[in-house]
């Protein structure tokens, strides 16, 4: 299949859809996932369209690599987390919902479950607060 440009992360990029954003660069942007898994959870969305890790391009890849573990280690401080789980999909069969590249940097801790990622969405209030602390991290 290939990437269609019209998605919402595309939309996010260009500023038509308003995002909670954690960090934005030349390489790509990181925002609030309004389905948190945890609390914390973020997207890494490379600026450089490709419907995901399968076809994009493997200099974008490098360079965004970087930013999830800088932006994996701010959302590890900033919501103390035990760990991070780094989840990126590929296609429909894979858990893939948006056909942009993304990577969603979830803090866990021991013993507490995660929601389901389609199990709604969180209050924003709890977003920006959630937002502000991983920035002061970064």
């Amino acid at each position: 299949m290939s990437y269609d440009p019209d998605n919402i992360f595309t939309k996010i990029i260009a500023g038509e859809i308003p995002s909670h954003k954690v960090y934005e660069d030349n390489v790509c942007i990181s925002i609030m996932d309004i389905m948190p898994e945890a609390p914390g959870h973020v997207l890494v969305v490379p600026k450089q369209g490709s419907r995901n890790l399968l076809d994009a391009d493997a200099d974008t890849l490098a360079d965004v690599i970087k930013r999830v573990q800088k932006i994996g280690n701010a959302v590890k401080k900033a919501m103390n987390a035990d760990g991070i789980l780094l989840r990126q999909a590929n296609e429909e069969a894979a858990g893939q919902t948006v056909y942009h590249l993304h990577f969603h940097l979830i803090p866990c801790h021991k013993n507490v479950s995660r929601r389901d990622h389609v199990s709604g969405t969180t209050a924003n209030e709890e977003l920006a607060a959630n937002c502000e602390k991983i920035k002061a991290a970064l």
